[in-house]
């Protein structure tokens, strides 16, 4: 009955919608034209609260396993086509939006409580919910809640006669005069606001990043770095690059970087370190190193790039320089390996051969519109081990966490033509794709040729 419920009551709309779209605008006034624009955006601006209480029910109830997907958001990105920005958002709001409950199921007000009723009533758009929401995430810890509540309800007043530009010059007088003498010194807040983040690779290789280093950071550095970015240390123009003692005179004197180059340069010695110290013992089967996939015709020419086991590109120059370096950045997959690939039941888990070799075909988690790269993926039996699964390399294939327990849930997942694809349980069936291509882009190019004998991995 609740099911028939939902369908009427989409039918309406729909039919509301259908009965716009070929209505005959030439028939009415310039001013009733934007009339109509207003009343469209006010029914716009009221439709999100509905998606905050199914959001905020199934977030509380659903388990997304049943749902055919390892987490809400990724039920919402498959079911609707929205991306993963588009999900956060949907998310977050829905979070401080929504109706809550207690442990008891006894109904709650929403975070925002003034905000959600504004927008119900069609008055706040999502321009007005976003600079809300942000002056509120700003605001430092240490202001009294009953000033939040208070700001947050002036905010909602002035937004539901004002547009979202003027709102938001509104929210950072009224953030000045909270916060006047600036922030305090504060652990919380603080730990708060720390953050590193790795952005896209851009076409050329480069990758830009940004962040902001608590004091325990700042101070835990700034040592490391008046040693590795000293002039003359660590310097990739030296024959022999100085990276233990004390550089020579005319190590100094030829060491023409800025200071900032000799920082990233730095960096990379620090992770070296790292690496090779064995410290860092093993990440889902494999010791923690540099894993980079290509093919031996690219890597005897010295053309082309590899990919990592991360997902970013490698040129082969700087592959090969980064093997000189250390042996087991390069490992060569073709008739010169004595690790056996096949080892049937002989082990449950992969050996470190195969989780290389799944680096190099499958590069990273296999379910269709999943980005996790190679690194953080775990390896899957397509044919199930508790189902007397081989351990044959073409029996298993990287999947993410996630992932991994999701197709021991109804999914098929099998190989075919060296492609990897994954076929969902007929019920969750709604066409969507069977290959993920992010970590192939290549094969949306030209057919998928078969893999040639010279597979390399580094």
């Amino acid at each position: 009955m609740g099911s028939d419920r939902v369908t009427a009551a989409v039918a309406v709309i729909r039919a509301a919608v259908a009965e716009l779209v070929t209505l005959d605008c030439d028939r009415f006034t310039h001013l009733e034209l934007v009339e109509l624009l207003g009343e469209l955006e006010t029914v716009t601006w009221q439709l999100p609260t509905v998606g905050h209480r199914v959001i905020a029910r199934l977030h509380r109830e659903a388990s997304p396993m049943e749902l055919g997907a390892k987490s809400l958001g990724s039920v919402l990105t498959q079911r609707l086509r929205i991306s993963d920005r588009e999900v956060r958002r949907r998310l977050c709001e829905a979070e401080d939006l929504g109706p809550r409950t207690t442990v008891t199921g006894q109904p709650l007000d929403p975070k925002l409580a003034p905000t959600a009723a504004a927008q119900a009533r069609g008055v706040l758009g999502p321009e007005h919910v976003s600079v809300i929401r942000s002056f509120l995430d700003k605001l430092p810890t240490w202001v009294d809640p009953e000033i939040r509540e208070l700001s947050e309800g002036t905010l909602a007043t002035i937004g539901s006669t004002t547009g979202p530009e003027e709102l938001r010059r509104t929210a950072d007088r009224l953030a000045t005069a909270i916060d006047q003498d600036g922030p305090k010194p504060d652990d919380v807040e603080r730990a708060r606001k720390r953050f590193f983040r790795l952005g896209k690779q851009q076409a050329d290789g480069m990758t830009p990043f940004t962040g902001l280093l608590d004091p325990e950071a700042r101070a835990t550095i700034e040592p490391i770095l008046s040693k590795f970015a000293a002039p003359g240390m660590c310097n990739p123009a030296d024959h022999e690059p100085r990276t233990t003692g004390t550089p020579t005179q005319e190590q100094i004197d030829t060491d023409d970087r800025t200071a900032t180059q000799r920082n990233h340069d730095a960096l990379i010695a620090i992770g070296r370190s790292v690496l090779s110290s064995g410290e860092l013992v093993q990440h889902n089967g494999l010791p923690v190193t540099v894993i980079v996939s290509t093919t031996l015709q690219d890597l005897e020419s010295a053309s082309g790039s590899g990919v990592t086991g991360g997902g970013s590109l490698l040129p082969m120059a700087d592959l090969i320089r980064m093997a000189s370096h250390a042996h087991h950045y390069l490992a060569v997959f073709d008739k010169h390996t004595n690790e056996a690939l096949y080892l049937g039941r002989t082990k449950r888990l992969a050996s470190a051969g195969q989780r290389i070799v799944l680096h190099a075909r499958d590069r990273g988690c296999t379910k269709p519109g999943c980005t996790v790269p190679g690194y953080g993926t775990q390896v899957h039996h397509m044919t199930g081990w508790a189902k007397n699964g081989l351990t044959d390399v073409d029996d298993v294939t990287l999947a993410c966490g996630g992932d991994n327990r999701l197709a021991e849930n109804g999914w098929t997942v099998h190989l075919q033509d060296g492609v990897v694809q994954w076929i969902p349980p007929p019920e969750l069936d709604v066409g969507q794709a069977r290959v993920n291509y992010l970590h192939h882009p290549e094969r949306l190019l030209v057919e998928t040729d078969p893999a040639p004998d010279g597979e390399a991995a580094a």
